[in-house]
C-alpha cells in the first residue's frame, strides 16, 4: 500500500511540474519505421543497398531535428528473400513493433505478400520499386515506375530508327508476377504496332538460375530472322550469370540489344562489363546525371558508406534508381506526418497527395493528387565498360503513371485512384 500510494504521488508530482522522465512519455519519444528488405537469399544482391539508403535518409531526417520533434527510429528485419516471410515480418512491425510506416520489398511477389496485412491493420508501405501496375492500395505508395514510365517508353525506343529499329522481342524474365504481367503488357503492346506472335519469343526462369548457356544460343539463333531485341525482366542474382553468358556467347548490343528493368548500377557491380557496352537499361534516374542535386547526394551517400564502412560501397559506392525512389517516398512521407501534424495512417494518405520532391534525377517529381504513384521522368541508359549508363533518351519532363496499362483489356474501366479496398 505505501508503495503503490508513492508512485501515485510521484506521478502526481511529475505532471504538476512538468516532468516527463516516467517511462511513459520516455517510450514516445521516437517514431519507429520499419525496413523491410532481403539482406539474405537471392534478392540481396539488389536490396541491401536499399536497406542501407534507408538508413542514411534517417540519419540525415534525425540531423535536422527528426520529424514533429521526434527521432526516428528505423526497425530493419531481413525476411530473406522467402515471400511469405515479408508477410510475416510485416505484421510483426505493425503489431508488435508499433512502426509508423513500412518502408521495403522489391519484388511484386513480395509487396502481394504485403499487401493484405498492411490493409487489414490499416498500415502503410512505401513500395520503391519499378513494377507491373495492375493494383491500386489506399495503403500503398509506389514511388517506382508504372510500365507506361518503363517498359513501354524503352520498348518504343528500340523499335525506333535511333534505338535500332527492332521488329523481333525475346521477353525474357525470371517466372513471377512482375515478368509475366510486364510481358503480357508488352506483347499487347507490340500486337499493336503490327509485330506478329511469330516474332515474339516468351521464356521465364526461376528465381536464382545460373544457367543461360541453351538460352543465349537460341536467342543468337532467333536473332538470325530477323533485327531483334531481348527485353530482360531478369531478376536478383541471375543477372550476374545471364550477362557472363552474353559476354562469352560474344552477343554484342549492336547485334542483339539487350534492355533491362531490374539491372542497374548495382546489379552490374559483380560483371565484367566491357563485353556490354552498349546493351541498355530503363530507368527513372541513372548514377551518371550531371546536376548539383545529383552531385550532392551522390557525396552524401558516399560519406555515409565509408563512415559506415558498408561491404562493397565503402570501396565503390554506387546509386541507382530504387535507392532514390527510397529517399524520395521517406522523404515524402516526412513531409506528409509534418502536413498533417501527426503519424495517423488516413492523416498521412490525405496529405501524401500532390508532395513533391527535388529529386537527385534532377526532376521535380510529384505525387499523385490521387492515384498513389509519382509522376516521374523515363530515360534510357546504354551499359559503359565502366559499369555506369550513359543516357541515351529521355523525357522532357515527369509522366504521370498509368497503374491500369491501356493494353490490358478493361482497364479503361477502372477507377484512376484507391476506394479504400485493395483494387486487384
Amino acid at each position: 500500500m505505501q508503495r503503490r500510494y508513492t508512485l501515485k504521488a510521484l506521478a502526481a508530482t511529475a505532471v504538476l511540474s512538468g516532468l516527463t522522465w516516467l517511462p511513459a512519455a520516455h517510450a514516445a519519444e521516437t517514431i519507429k519505421v520499419g525496413i523491410l528488405h532481403s539482406l539474405s537469399g537471392t534478392m540481396a544482391i539488389s536490396e541491401t543497398a536499399l536497406k542501407d539508403m534507408a538508413l542514411m535518409t534517417i540519419e540525415e531526417i534525425n540531423a535536422k531535428g527528426g520529424v514533429l520533434g521526434k527521432q526516428l527510429e528505423p526497425v530493419v528485419v531481413d525476411p530473406a528473400s522467402n515471400w511469405p516471410l515479408f508477410a510475416e515480418k510485416t505484421r510483426q512491425l505493425l503489431t508488435q513493433d508499433k512502426v509508423a510506416v513500412v518502408f521495403g520489398c522489391w519484388t511484386s511477389v513480395s509487396r502481394k505478400s504485403v499487401l493484405p496485412v498492411v490493409e487489414e491493420l490499416n498500415g502503410l508501405l512505401f513500395y520503391p520499386v519499378q513494377y507491373e501496375g495492375e493494383e491500386l492500395s489506399k495503403n500503398v505508395f509506389y514511388t517506382g515506375a508504372a510500365p507506361n514510365q518503363q517498359a513501354i517508353p524503352a520498348v518504343e525506343y528500340l523499335m525506333s530508327k535511333e534505338g535500332g529499329g527492332a521488329r523481333r522481342f525475346v521477353l525474357l524474365g525470371t517466372d513471377y508476377v512482375y515478368p509475366r504481367t510486364t510481358n503480357k503488357i508488352l506483347r499487347a503492346f507490340l500486337h499493336s504496332k503490327g509485330v506478329k506472335d511469330s516474332d515474339i519469343v516468351e521464356q521465364y526462369t526461376p528465381f536464382g538460375h545460373a544457367d543461360y548457356q541453351t538460352i543465349v544460343a537460341d536467342i543468337k539463333k532467333f536473332a538470325a530472322g530477323g533485327r531483334t531485341a531481348v527485353i530482360s525482366t531478369i531478376n536478383g542474382d541471375s543477372n550476374v550469370p545471364f550477362y557472363k553468358e552474353l559476354g562469352n556467347a560474344g552477343l554484342k548490343a549492336k547485334d542483339v540489344p539487350v534492355v533491362a528493368f531490374s539491372v542497374g548500377e548495382e546489379e552490374l557491380r559483380g560483371v565484367d562489363t566491357k563485353p556490354l557496352v552498349g546493351h541498355l537499361a530503363a530507368w527513372n534516374y541513372f548514377m551518371t546525371q550531371k546536376n548539383p542535386a545529383n552531385a550532392a547526394w551522390i557525396k552524401q551517400w558516399s560519406d555515409y558508406a565509408k563512415a559506415k564502412k558498408l561491404p562493397g560501397q565503402s570501396d565503390k559506392p554506387l546509386t541507382n534508381d530504387p535507392m532514390e525512389a527510397t529517399y524520395i517516398g521517406i522523404h515524402m512521407w516526412k513531409q506528409a506526418v509534418e502536413k498533417a501534424g501527426s503519424t495517423d495512417t488516413d492523416k498521412v494518405i490525405a496529405a501524401m497527395a500532390g508532395q513533391t520532391f527535388a529529386a537527385p534525377s534532377g526532376f521535380t517529381v510529384k505525387m499523385d493528387e490521387k492515384n498513389h504513384h509519382l509522376h516521374k521522368p523515363v530515360l534510357v541508359g546504354e551499359v559503359r565498360a565502366d559499369g555506369q549508363f550513359s543516357v541515351v533518351w529521355k523525357t522532357k519532363g515527369p509522366i504521370k503513371a498509368q497503374p491500369w496499362s491501356p493494353f490490358i483489356a478493361g482497364n479503361d474501366k477502372k477507377k484512376d485512384e484507391p476506394d479504400g479496398k485493395s483494387a486487384l
